[in-house]
């Protein structure tokens, strides 16, 4: 008999940035990273597990493109965690927010799917075999399975202690994050092809990746301490580093906007002014600011006075299968 269970999850902002593979295959990274869980926005997929014939549905409408092979990819995955074939499946998922726009709505989505695969399926596997799979499907979604603040480390050679690891819950700590919306629709080149252009041509890439161990550790210790300035010097400075190496790229990987540099310099113009907040950027153009709760109305009165759409952001709880 079929079975259907749906769940939902948050995208996560990375801190200290994921950006190159040192294994395709398994999708592990070649640097650790540091995240923030963020809500309202969210994923809602729900799993029918026995289904007539495969099936996904993207946000309304039927895919069957590599989006799909990679979603059916990974029920596929959990499947074989204990042995088992897999029965047809229809997958219908959504997002609140925008799109393969720079937002981690691929973390968010392969949450979710692991999430609501293993209780339709009833396989019941262990979070930790559970963040493994979402890691597989996407790599920061990793992260987003677990709430607030979270650590992917590099790990073993085979993977299976490279996942997310919460550093502090949710409530540890009462920031803002920022979404300038520079542009919603799919960005123009993929992270994994970004990604794995940079690290083929740019020559700045290795120094990118020498850094980032110590910028986690960092992180990772202002996060305990609830130091916020600290971190957002090491935010910025990850987003920008990581930038400068696909903007060194042969040819350059450029996600940036003429918005995206007003909002940069508005960040900055702002903060020596006062109001405390630090820029970072994903494989995209839209731009989030990290700040404190007190200073987010002020940052978002000077992004939205230059005509630049802002979203507030909170820390948000882990994924969790509802219904």
């Amino acid at each position: 008999m079929p079975m259907s269970r749906t769940a939902v999850a948050h995208p996560n902002i990375a801190l200290c940035k994921y950006w190159g593979k040192r294994d395709a295959e398994l999708n592990l990274p070649s640097t650790p990273s540091l995240s923030l869980t963020v809500a309202p926005f969210r994923t809602r997929t729900t799993v029918t597990w026995g289904a007539d014939a495969d099936q996904v549905v993207f946000n309304g409408a039927a895919n069957t493109g590599s989006e799909a092979r990679k979603i059916l990819l990974t029920l596929d995955r959990l499947a074989a965690a204990r042995g088992e074939a897999r029965p047809p499946c229809v997958v219908e998922t959504a997002n609140d927010f925008p799109t393969a726009a720079g937002l981690a709505s691929s973390a968010s989505g392969f949450a979710a799917l692991v999430l609501a695969g293993n209780a339709a399926s009833g396989l019941d596997l262990v979070p930790s075999a559970l963040a493994v799979l979402a890691r597989r499907g996407s790599g920061s979604a990793t992260r987003s399975l677990q709430g607030g603040w979270v650590e992917w480390a590099m790990g073993d050679p085979d993977g299976a202690d490279s996942h997310g690891v919460q550093v502090a819950p949710a409530d540890h700590w009462d920031v803002r994050m920022l979404v300038v919306l520079v542009r919603s629709g799919p960005k123009e080149i993929g992270s994994t092809e970004g990604m794995n252009h940079t690290m083929q041509t740019s020559p700045y890439y290795p120094a990118w990746v020498a850094q980032a161990p110590a910028d986690v550790e960092e992180a990772r210790a202002a996060v305990l301490a609830r130091d916020l300035e600290r971190l957002g010097r090491i935010t910025e400075r990850s987003a920008l580093r990581m930038h400068a190496s696909m903007l060194a790229a042969d040819p350059a990987v450029v996600y940036w906007k003429p918005e995206t540099v007003l909002a940069l310099e508005i960040v900055r113009t702002a903060r020596k002014a006062g109001l405390g907040g630090w820029a970072t950027m994903d494989a995209g153009p839209n731009v989030k600011v990290l700040c404190g709760a007190g200073d987010a109305p002020g940052l978002t009165d000077a992004l939205q006075a230059a005509g630049l759409s802002v979203q507030t952001l909170v820390p948000g709880g882990p994924a969790c299968v509802t219904e």
